[in-house]
Formats: structure tokens, sequence, C-alpha cells
């Protein structure tokens, strides 16, 4: 997935400004990191689909509304 890689990537550049500051982690550290950038990322997706469904859900019930006006 898409965000999967994305969370990866935040980790990697994340070691990389570690490690150039002359400190290092655990890659046992840096795996926790993706996984918490990834629930982050699917956290939101999850919470941006909802609103987007509940604008759904309204627009169908004025539809459908409008519907009975037009028999």
């Amino acid at each position: 997935m898409k965000h999967t890689n994305h969370a990866e990537e935040v980790a990697k550049r994340f070691r990389e400004l570690v490690e150039d500051a002359g400190d290092t982690l655990a890659d046992s550290h840096y795996n926790e990191l993706s996984l918490l950038i990834e629930a982050s990322i699917d956290t939101a997706l999850v919470e941006r689909l909802e609103k987007m469904a509940d604008r759904m859900e309204k627009f169908a019930r004025e539809i459908r509304h409008d519907a009975e006006f037009f028999e």
C-alpha cells in the first residue's frame, strides 16, 4: 500500500536525521516508528472517509426527499 511505503520513507528520513546528528537508535525503534506513522495515516484516512460517507448519506436523504415531490 502507498501509505505503508510512505510511512517507511518517513521513518527512513528520520533515521538519516538522527544519524546525521551523530546518534543511533535500534532498528526496532525505527520499525515501531514506521508502524506508528502508518497507523496515524490509517486513522486520518478513516476519519476522512467517515466525513465523506456522512455527506453522501445526507445527500441521498435530500435526493429521496426531493424525489417525493416529482411523483
